[in-house]
């Protein structure tokens, strides 16, 4: 079950330890690291990066099954206006379409990707920011968090999506709602959205605790802390 006690999420899975300490090991050995940033971004693909035609899949060895009806979101933390929506309340926000590429720090990306949802910009407008909110706190339903700041999360292309490629985003890829970060490293755009945390403080996530970069820009090659 999830771990706020939603009886209509069941969890089914465990976490792959082993792959934990590979990509850890990954980190402390800076594995995939090329030396050749490319900041001017000249360049459509990062460094170190192979391009794909797939979508491979990638957690944490759980994969949250959640229906649409049982699906919901809280905004709280720092903000003046905190908001509790179901998947019906953010079908009935202004829906926002873009394409961004993906970057996955295992060294993978694959181009132009259609995603529908509610943007983060929208969002923003609702809920109100306070004053001390500096950083956000994705939270998950397979108990997964990793964290941005809020400068970035308000960027024009950054929203929470539930569709891609013109349907429903499947279960594997986080479905009902994941978050989309398309400038940074995949890592940061959370699956099976759950929460989310606006916070004075800074609060490392799942993988940035365990060797991972703090920000995550593809192109600069941030891959470890």
């Amino acid at each position: 079950m999830s771990d706020d006690g939603d009886k209509q999420v069941s969890n089914e899975g465990a976490l792959k330890e082993k792959l934990v300490r590979t990509k850890q090991q990954w980190a402390e050995d800076g594995r995939l690291i090329t030396g050749n940033p490319d900041e001017e971004q000249r360049d459509r693909l990062p460094p170190g990066q192979r391009l794909v035609t797939n979508w491979p899949v990638l957690d944490l060895g759980i994969q949250p099954n959640i229906e649409q009806t049982d699906w919901k979101i809280e905004i709280s933390g720092s903000v003046e206006n905190p908001l509790s929506w179901s998947f019906d309340d953010l079908m009935s926000q202004p829906q926002f379409e873009s394409v961004s590429d993906i970057h996955c720090v295992t060294a993978w990306s694959r181009y132009d990707n259609h995603w529908q949802g509610v943007s983060a910009q929208h969002i923003l407008s609702l809920v109100h920011p306070a004053k001390d909110a500096k950083h956000i706190i994705f939270h998950s339903y397979d108990g997964y968090t990793t964290n941005v700041t809020l400068e970035r999360f308000s960027h024009e292309d950054v929203l929470l999506a539930h569709s891609w490629e013109g349907s429903r985003l499947t279960r594997e890829h986080g479905a009902p709602v994941r978050v989309i970060m398309p400038r940074w490293y995949f890592w940061k755009s959370a699956k099976w959205i759950k929460k989310i945390e606006f916070c004075s403080d800074d609060q490392a996530g799942f993988w940035e605790v365990r060797g991972y970069h703090n920000e995550g820009n593809p192109w600069t090659e941030e891959r470890y802390s």
